[in-house]
């Protein structure tokens, strides 16, 4: 069941407790009960690997790519030290800031970044049925956003590898 990305847009106090959490054990516990009473997320399951390339340059490096598109799922503030488990926050104006951007985005776009940036390591295998499922997981990710963003939420983004 693993790589299974998940947007969440949390409330201030979920942000406090987060921040405040001792350890990636704490931070961990405090995220499943996110996931437990979350009232706004939305998930990208296994395409937010190759959206994440699409959107930043061809790799999983959070710190390549051009901001904010590049902050959609690794380029925010990093909350834990596991390695194979992700917790990663922006606060509402960058999630503000990614809003706009993704509105923006065309399928078009998208498409040619699909098809023309090389995907170093990448675990899928890049094809029109790979393309197609990264596209339906793309669609509704620029509302999410639009949405934290109107509701002045922090978001993060979690996956386990």
């Amino acid at each position: 069941m693993g790589c299974r990305g998940v947007h969440f847009a949390v409330k201030e106090h979920q942000v406090e407790r987060l921040l405040g959490a001792e350890g990636d054990d704490e931070l961990v516990e405090v995220v499943e009960e996110i996931e437990e009473e979350w009232e706004i997320a939305f998930e990208t399951d296994k395409a937010w690997d190759a959206l994440h390339r699409c959107l930043s340059n061809g790799t999983l490096n959070p710190e390549e790519g051009e901001p904010p598109l590049n902050r959609v799922f690794l380029g925010g503030r990093v909350l834990n030290e596991l390695e194979d488990y992700f917790v990663v926050l922006v606060t509402p104006a960058e999630a503000k800031e990614i809003a706009d951007a993704l509105a923006t985005v065309t399928e078009s776009w998208l498409r040619g970044r699909y098809f023309e940036l090389p995907f170093p390591d990448y675990q899928g295998e890049k094809s029109e049925e790979d393309w197609e499922y990264t596209l339906s997981s793309f669609q509704g990710l620029p509302e999410f956003f639009a949405r934290a963003a109107s509701e002045g939420r922090h978001v993060i983004f979690t996956v386990d590898q």
